[in-house]
C-alpha cells in the first residue's frame, strides 16, 4: 500500500498569511496524492474576527483540507499591544495558545493511530514563522518534524539569520538616529541601510519578539520560502552553503489567482471597476493600492490627488483613510478633484487586485510592497513604484529597487506610523518614470521575471522540484 500522510498547518490568522498558507496547502495536495489530508489549526483572535469564515471560503473546492478552530483564549494580550507592537502581540498569543495547540495536534495524531482502517500518518507540522516556538513546545514533544513556512522572501530570512549575531554584539533595538548605518547582512548583494529594516526593530517590545523568533529558525527540519530561485538566486545560493542551518526550499510564487472577494464589498463594486477598465486603452492606467491594512491620512490623499492631476495619466486608485469608521474615500478628496479628472480616473475603497493587475489596461502599480502584492505584480508583468507602509515592506522595497532593479523608487524608507508626507513632487517623479516610455526597459525586465515565475512552478521548474523534494522527505521520514 502506498504511504499516505497528513500535514498540520498552523498559520497566523491574518488575511495575507492565511491566503498563502491555504494556497500552499492546495498546491501540495494537487502535486502529490500521497498527501491525503491537510488540517489547518486556526487561532481565534479578536484582531482577526473573520479568519475562520475567510479560511472556509478558500477551501470550498478542496475537501482534503480541513479547518480545526481553536477555542478563544480567556485572557488575550491587550489590543493596545497589537497596535503598539503587533509582532510582540502575535508572539505572546502563540505562547498562550501553546497548550491548546498541543492538545489539538495530539488528538489529530492519536486519531490517526487509532484508526485501524487507515494507513495515513501525521508526517509533520508546517508553521508560520511567527509560530516557530511550537517547534520545541509541540513538535519535538510529540515527535513530529516541524517545517517553517515563510510567507516573506529569502532576504527576509537572511535578516532573521543576521539578527541574533547583531543582538549579541549590541543587545538593544535599532535607533533611527543611525538609520544610514550600512548593515552587512549575508544573503544580500549590497549592505542594507538600517532605515530599511522593519519598523518593529526600532520598538523595544517588537524587537524582543524578533530576537525571540530569529534563532528558532535553526531548530526547524526545513524552511519553505514563498519565492523562487530565479528571482533571489543570491540568498538561496548563500543558504545552500550553510551547513549549520536547515535546508531552505524555494517553493514560490504561491499566489491565489482566483481573486478573493472582500466580504465587505458588493459584486456590483467589482463589476463597476472591471467595466471601467474595459473602457480604457491598453497599457494606459496607473493602479494605486496599499494593501489590506494600508490606510492613508487625509493630507496624504491630497498630495496624491495633486500629483495625479499634474501627471495627467489615467488611474484606478483604491484607498481607505485612517478613520475608525468606514467612510467613502471620495469624501477625503480635494474639492472638485473628480470633476477635473473626469473620464480619466476612478476612486474606490477596495479593488479586486489580482483581476486588476491581470487587465490589459494596467501599465503601472504604486504599491505598499507587501510580498503577496509584489509577487502578483511580477507574475502579471506589471512594473511597480515602491511605497512601503509597515512590517517588512521597507526591506522589500530595497530588494526590488536596489538588489533586483525591478521597481521605481518612489519612497523606499517611508513608514506610515512615523508620520510625515510623501510629497506631490516625489509622487510625480516616480509615476512619470513608471508610465512614460523611459520605463520600457524596466517593463521588459519585469515581464521576463514574470515568465521565470511561471516556469518555476511548472513541472520540472525550480520551485516545483524543490516542493517535490520536501514532499519526498515527509513521506520517507516516518516520524510517527
Amino acid at each position: 500500500m502506498a504511504k499516505e500522510i497528513e500535514l498540520i498547518f498552523i498559520p497566523v490568522p491574518s488575511m495575507g498569511h492565511l491566503l498563502v498558507n491555504i494556497e500552499f496547502a492546495k498546491r501540495l495536495i494537487d502535486l502529490d496524492n500521497r498527501i491525503k489530508t491537510i488540517t489547518i489549526v486556526l487561532f481565534n483572535l479578536p484582531t482577526s474576527p473573520h479568519a475562520s469564515v475567510f479560511a472556509r471560503s478558500l477551501i470550498v473546492s478542496q475537501p482534503r483540507i480541513r479547518i480545526h478552530d481553536l477555542p478563544s483564549l480567556h485572557d488575550h494580550p491587550s489590543t493596545d499591544l497589537y497596535r503598539r507592537a503587533p509582532e510582540a502581540y502575535v508572539v505572546q498569543v502563540v505562547k498562550l495558545y501553546t497548550p491548546l495547540v498541543k492538545e489539538a495536534v495530539s488528538e489529530i495524531v492519536e486519531s490517526r493511530r487509532c484508526d485501524s482502517d487507515s494507513s495515513v500518518r501525521v508526517a509533520g507540522l508546517v508553521l508560520d514563522f511567527f509560530c516557530n516556538s511550537l517547534i520545541g513546545d509541540v513538535g519535538k514533544k510529540l515527535n513530529l518534524d516541524s517545517y517553517i513556512f515563510l510567507t516573506c522572501n529569502a532576504r527576509y530570512l537572511s535578516m532573521m539569520k543576521y539578527l541574533p549575531d547583531r543582538n549579541r554584539k549590541i543587545g538593544s533595538e535599532f535607533d533611527l538616529r543611525y538609520g544610514d548605518e550600512e548593515l552587512p547582512i549575508p544573503g544580500f548583494v549590497y549592505s542594507v541601510p538600517a532605515k530599511f529594516m522593519p519598523p518593529g526593530l526600532y520598538n523595544r517590545e517588537a524587537y524582543e519578539a524578533y530576537v525571540d523568533l530569529a534563532p528558532k529558525f535553526g531548530d526547524a527540519k526545513g524552511i519553505l520560502v514563498n519565492s523562487f530561485a530565479e528571482l533571489e538566486s543570491h540568498p538561496f545560493e548563500y543558504f545552500s552553503k550553510q551547513e549549520d542551518y536547515p535546508p531552505v526550499y524555494p517553493v514560490g510564487p504561491i499566489l491565489s489567482l482566483k481573486d478573493r472577494a472582500n466580504p465587505n464589498e458588493e459584486a456590483a463594486d467589482k463589476d463597476r471597476i472591471m467595466e471601467w477598465l474595459d473602457d480604457q486603452p491598453e497599457s494606459s492606467v496607473l493602479f494605486l493600492c496599499f494593501g489590506s491594512k494600508g490606510s492613508v491620512k487625509e493630507p496624504q490623499v491630497k498630495e496624491i490627488a495633486r500629483a495625479l492631476e499634474l501627471v495627467g495619466c489615467r488611474f484606478l486608485w483604491a484607498f481607505r483613510t485612517d478613520s475608525l469608521v468606514e467612510t467613502d474615500p471620495n469624501d477625503a478628496l480635494p474639492d472638485g478633484f473628480m470633476d477635473r479628472v473626469a473620464g480619466k480616473g476612478l476612486v474606490c475603497g477596495w479593488a479586486p487586485q489580482v483581476e486588476v493587475l491581470d487587465h490589459k489596461a494596467i501599465r503601472g502599480f504604486v504599491s505598499h510592497c507587501g510580498w503577496n502584492s509584489t509577487l502578483e505584480s511580477l507574475w502579471f508583468g506589471v512594473p511597480l513604484a515602491t511605497w512601503p507602509m509597515y512590517a517588512e515592506q521597507q526591506l522589500n522595497a530595497f530588494t526590488l529597487v536596489k538588489e533586483l532593479e525591478l521597481a521605481v523608487d518612489l519612497r523606499m524608507d517611508y513608514v506610515s506610523s512615523r508620520g510625515g508626507l510623501v510629497t506631490c513632487d516625489e509622487i510625480v517623479r516616480a509615476v512619470r518614470s513608471l508610465m512614460d516610455d523611459i520605463g520600457e526597459g524596466l517593463r521588459r525586465k519585469v515581464k521576463e521575471m514574470g515568465d521565470a515565475a511561471r516556469k518555476a512552478v511548472m513541472d520540472g521548474g525550480s520551485s516545483s522540484l524543490a516542493t517535490a523534494r520536501f514532499i519526498d522527505e515527509l513521506v520517507d521520514n516516518g516520524s510517527c
